[in-house]
């Protein structure tokens, strides 16, 4: 009875470990193919208030007229246009 205990949960564990393995690569994956505009005026179509890189970014140029879209990925792909350093990248 002990051996038909041990071999089950020493199954469930390489299926547990894995399925963990798996869906860290996939999450790997997805989190490089953040798209890369060529400029703002691409980059503000699809997301008007620009992009942040998380939530607690604070705007250095004043009042905006748009709330920005907060995501780590999309901004480090698109870092080079934020020009005034803030952690957001193209706002309006």
């Amino acid at each position: 009875m002990k051996k038909i205990g041990t071999i089950s949960l020493s199954a469930l564990l390489a299926i547990g470990f894995s399925y963990s393995a798996n869906t860290s690569t996939v999450d790997a994956k997805s989190s490089t193919m953040a798209k890369k505009y060529q400029n703002c005026k691409e980059l503000n179509k699809d997301y008007a208030g620009g992009v942040a890189r998380t939530a607690s970014a604070k705007n250095k140029g004043g009042k905006t007229k748009y709330k920005p879209h907060i995501s780590k990925e999309l901004y480090d792909a698109n870092q080079t246009k934020d020009r005034d350093g803030d952690f957001i990248a193209c706002e309006r």
